[in-house]
């Protein structure tokens, strides 16, 4: 059961409405954190395996990233996001230095949303082409540039009930309900063939970008099947098209390197980022391109920007973190994330209901499904009405004393620790999802 500590001080904000509301839902609110726990006003801690939203890599009470924002706030808070600071230009290099291949030159912007609408809006200008594609089955943000590129209906239905978007494009993602493969290698092929009958009959002048999560974040920490990225960088290449990695959520060794498309060995022409840049401590946001975009870029004017894009007081914290990522955190992630996997991997030979485990480093995915028929237990994109087991087992284990994630479609449990997360955290927190399990559907 969850741990009690005292705390004191601490009251509910009852007229702050919280994001993805749900009248019926019922939160925790949260006052203190250390390392991969939080504690909320009553004092319960919990163990975050959600990092929050994703993006807590450093876990919550890293001395050197508090430091590096106080003395920044402290020599100057705020510089115009259309002038240069030295802070910011420092962040730039760094970030050019641990992206990959060619990636050099960063457009700062505030959050991951806003990163990707940037990003697709470069896309736009370089190849004079007005159509970004991107996966159903993806998030990408939920502003409403970002949403029209997010293939999650909720988030789409909920921004075009009044007013629709243009200039994006949906393909298939490489997940072996959608084709009919017999193998990995298999899948792969079929999947990059599917992408590039899309891109013609979209017509390939039309096109300027494919952007894609390399892991899945919120929408099933899946991976793609071997070759697939190989195969995709091919396409791109032939039709002109640029090829941009999200890593809002895989990046910044989240997935065991410093980008989740480093684990696949294929160089994208842009990444975004957010969350992790910082550790969420303070927002940060960009898109890294590389050299020949950005030369296009600054050869004509570039009107667009951002009050608080490229904060000091974010930079400072970024280079802060990109140095405790460097200095430890990565490699943590290589020495406990397979415990992570072989801890998952148990409740899919447990329990029937478990289907699928899926993912990479500290991002991974526990899929429900109908043993006998293979179909979700609750269908949240249809029209079903009633209780959702999979929501039950998550609230199950926070009475245990664990936060974890939910996934969309919310056919699933999202398990996303901070890179700091110890095994035995890891064996206590997946401890609680069994205990989950066992209370919604019995042992």
């Amino acid at each position: 059961m969850a741990n009690e500590r005292a705390r004191t001080g601490g009251s509910t904000d009852t007229t702050a409405i919280p994001h993805w509301y749900d009248p019926d839902s019922s939160v925790p609110t949260i006052v203190e954190g250390e390392d991969a726990t939080v504690f909320d006003d009553s004092g319960t801690a919990y163990l975050d395996f959600q990092s929050q939203l994703y993006c807590v890599n450093a876990g919550h009470s890293n001395e050197a990233i508090v430091e590096a924002m106080t003395e920044q706030a402290r020599r100057i808070p705020y510089v115009s996001s259309a002038k240069h600071n030295d802070t910011r230009s420092a962040l730039a290099g760094r970030l050019g230095e641990i992206a990959p291949g060619s990636l050099s030159d960063v457009y700062f912007a505030i959050s991951g949303s806003e990163a990707n609408e940037t990003a697709a809006q470069i896309a736009r200008v370089v190849k004079d082409a007005p159509k970004v594609l991107t996966r159903w089955q993806s998030y990408h943000g939920g502003t409403a540039g970002a949403g029209s590129l997010t293939g999650d209906p909720d988030t789409r239905a909920t921004l075009e009930r009044h007013a629709a978007t243009t200039g994006a494009g949906k393909f298939l993602p490489p997940l072996p309900e959608c084709f009919d493969a017999d193998s990995p290698e298999d899948l792969a092929e079929q999947a990059a063939d599917h992408v590039e009958f899309v891109i013609r009959n979209e017509g390939a002048d039309s096109v300027a970008a494919i952007l894609m999560e390399p892991i899945a974040g919120t929408s099933g920490a899946y991976t793609a099947p071997p070759g697939y990225f190989e195969r995709l960088r091919e396409i791109c290449d032939e039709y002109d098209v640029l090829l941009i990695s999200d890593e809002v959520i895989a990046g910044f060794g989240r997935c065991g390197e410093w980008f989740g498309i480093d684990t696949e060995g294929v160089d994208p022409d842009m990444i975004t980022f957010a969350k992790g840049v910082t550790s969420a401590y303070v927002p940060l946001a960009g898109v890294v391109v590389d050299e020949g975009i950005g030369e296009t870029v600054r050869a004509d004017s570039f009107d667009l920007g951002q009050t608080f894009a490229g904060h000091p007081v974010g930079c400072a914290a970024g280079l802060a973190a990109i140095e405790e990522y460097e200095g430890g955190l990565i490699d943590n992630v290589a020495e406990v994330g397979p415990h992570l996997e072989s801890r998952l991997r148990d409740l899919e030979d447990e329990y029937d209901v478990v289907d699928t485990v899926r993912g990479r480093g500290l991002l991974w995915s526990v899929v429900f499904a109908d043993s006998e028929s293979g179909e979700p237990l609750f269908d949240p994109l249809g029209t079903e009405e009633g209780e959702n087991p999979v929501a039950a087992v998550r609230s199950a284990a926070q009475e245990q004393g664990t936060l974890f994630g939910a996934g969309r479609p919310d056919v699933q449990v999202i398990v996303s620790p901070p890179l700091c997360v110890t095994e035995a955290e890891i064996d206590e927190a997946v401890d609680a999802l069994s205990a989950g399990i066992e209370e919604t559907f019995g042992g």
